[in-house]
């Protein structure tokens, strides 16, 4: 196949999106999500075909499901970003030299998003919206194990674009073949970033293959830390909702760290998590304290391994401390720079908690679970990005912008 075509194509399509107004933009994203709800029995039709290919025991499978409600929380996320504030042509700075040159400093679209990510068929509206709200074109490339859903999701998308009469290479659904990853890798010229989203293998994969500039969406290896000073109840309400709300996301919790001050309170609390079905993976202090009162087939003894596992699963390492210290360093070890947490009541605590862990979202008396786009107000995200260069968290509207500089003079020559 030969894919330059696609890429044409959408290089084309950029140069005619920023000129659609924000009255239009909204008006596509609010019409989609009316048409996501009104096509769930297709789109649902069409992900049952997926899943029957994938184990229900792959993590990957809670990801890829979908049902009625996954739907309509997809549509809210496009209504919500409709209704956000356009972030092109802000002007970030403003001045006047001496020689009366007037210079601008103005955000602009990327131009073409290039995303490649695995079971993941919300991404393909995700993506699409907060691409087409900031100008730019999306080239998205998923797994075969998403392929029917994913197509499903893309004809709406694609019916809606044709009923305002906008090129529908705005959003370029690459077939689900292996040649199209690569295609896209070294799509040089036609595609100006790519963001991979999925395992960390996938991550790795892109990074040493494009050569396009990559944004990483790292793994989630997600530790919370409770302090000697820690408020029980605080606790384990926390733990157990970063565990469990939904353990097959990034945000979701992989390792607790408690104090060795606190090892009196640690079965209870870790006590929720064993209504949970949630299976420990303990030191050898830990696990001793917790044989008399955690579910002996839940319990097991930890390995070095499951220190730095994002398990994707009802699994949780567990570690005695002695201090912050050990805590701050232990994350330093073995975390993604995704999300860290800290549950305590000692301010001075807190404060060297959250300016010395180096990751892209810091927690201080809070479950992980809420790093995500729509939680933090950006209307839905494009991916969590763990690297510092451009940008880092969750990545909105904002995020999928550069800028140019704007010069206007009246003659004026450089000597």
């Amino acid at each position: 196949m030969d894919y330059k075509q696609y890429f044409e194509k959408t290089k084309q399509a950029s140069r005619t999106l920023v000129s659609l107004g924000k009255e239009t933009t909204d008006a596509v994203l609010t019409d989609l999500a009316a048409a996501l709800v009104a096509n769930i029995d297709e789109i649902l039709a069409e992900n049952v075909k997926d899943l029957a290919k994938m184990p229900i025991e792959d993590p990957k499978y809670d990801r890829l499901k979908l049902s009625a409600a996954r739907i309509a929380d997809i549509a809210n996320d496009l209504k919500n970003v409709a209704g956000l504030s356009s972030p092109l042509g802000k002007i970030l700075s403003d001045k006047t030299l001496e020689n009366q040159l007037h210079i601008q400093k103005v955000s602009v679209p990327l131009g073409v998003v290039g995303v490649i990510y695995e079971a993941r068929p919300n991404v393909t509206a995700d993506v699409f919206s907060l691409c087409f709200k900031t100008g730019n074109v999306a080239v998205l490339k998923g797994g075969s194990d998403a392929e029917f859903s994913n197509l499903a999701i893309a004809k709406v998308i694609h019916e809606v674009l044709d009923k305002y009469k906008i090129n529908r290479h705005v959003l370029t659904l690459l077939p689900a073949e292996r040649a199209a990853t690569e295609a896209l890798l070294n799509a040089r010229g036609f595609v100006d970033v790519l963001i991979p989203r999925g395992s960390q293998s996938l991550i790795n994969y892109v990074r040493e293959n494009s050569k396009i500039p990559v944004i990483e969406t790292g793994a989630g290896i997600v530790h919370t830390y409770f302090d000697e000073s820690g408020d029980l109840e605080k606790g384990k309400a926390i733990i157990f909702n970063a565990k469990t709300r939904r353990v097959s996301v990034c945000n979701s919790l992989d390792c607790v760290l408690i104090n060795q001050n606190r090892l009196n309170d640690l079965a209870a609390l870790l006590s929720p998590l064993a209504d949970g079905d949630v299976e420990l993976y303990a030191d050898e202090k830990s696990f001793e304290l917790l044989k008399a009162s955690f579910p002996e087939q839940l319990l097991n003894q930890a390995k070095p391994e499951h220190f730095g596992t994002e398990f994707l699963s009802l699994k949780l390492a567990v570690k005695v401390v002695a201090d912050l210290a050990e805590a701050l360093n232990h994350i330093a070890d073995y975390g993604s720079k995704h999300s860290e947490a800290i549950i305590s009541e000692d301010a001075a605590n807190i404060a060297q908690f959250l300016n010395e862990v180096d990751a892209a979202a810091v927690y201080a008396n809070a479950s992980t679970g809420f790093t995500d786009g729509a939680q933090f107000g950006l209307g839905a995200e494009i991916g969590i990005s763990t690297q510092k260069l451009h940008a880092r968290g969750p990545m909105g509207l904002e995020e999928l912008t550069s800028y140019k500089w704007v010069v206007r003079g009246d003659g004026q020559v450089r000597g």
